[in-house]
């Protein structure tokens, strides 16, 4: 499957990026210097680095749930070319969900960001869209539906971008999300047929 080779690769470079201060300082999403050095594989690299394991599990533990998922329905959806387009829309997400920051960081030398968050968030809410009242476990047993999360996920970003007191890259998440929504609504449209209709039968 392309969602496990995807989790290998991250975890391997991840492991020699810890290892390897000059190479981890290489791959960071550092928007100054891809404005002033044209460093532009910083869009992509900084997506499969993690600052500790911590970072790291969370990421790919999200992702392997949620990936698996979704790759059976693009291998539904889309026979001929399931791997290549699952493969673009992940490596898209990852810059995409980092353009805001870009633009908002990209003279700001002292910025810096990594982590697979914005494609993972991509992939979580491309899923939802497929499965709306399938529950979201949070620390293992507290269940809500997917759409609920959603809205909950969407209102958490916003705020915490807004106080930017710490050092993860909130808007990443929530433009990853918004990602995720959108490209699977021009990849396949009438999944709002079905996301509306769960939700209604939920709720009657």
């Amino acid at each position: 499957m392309v969602s496990i080779v995807l989790i290998a690769v991250t975890v391997i470079i991840s492991l020699i990026a810890w290892q390897k201060p000059d190479l981890m300082g290489k791959m960071l999403m550092n928007p100054y210097r891809i404005q002033h050095r044209n460093e532009y594989w910083r869009f992509v690299s900084s997506g499969f680095i993690h600052a500790d394991f911590t970072h790291l599990f969370f990421n790919l533990f999200s992702f392997f749930f949620f990936g698996v998922q979704l790759e059976q329905i693009f291998n539904q959806l889309f026979p001929s070319i399931a791997s290549e387009l699952y493969i673009l829309f992940y490596v898209l997400a990852i810059v995409v969900a980092d353009l805001p920051t870009f633009f908002k960081q990209k003279n700001n030398p002292n910025y810096n960001s990594l982590g697979a968050s914005g494609a993972v968030s991509a992939v979580i809410f491309a899923g939802i869209l497929f499965f709306p009242t399938e529950k979201i476990y949070l620390f293992g047993f507290f269940g809500i539906p997917g759409f609920i999360y959603a809205g909950l996920f969407t209102w958490y970003s916003v705020e915490m971008d807004k106080r930017s007191r710490d050092f993860v890259n909130h808007s990443a998440h929530l433009y990853g999300a918004l990602f995720g929504i959108v490209a699977m609504t021009l990849l396949y449209p009438q999944v709002w047929v079905s996301f509306v209709e769960q939700i209604t039968a939920m709720l009657r």
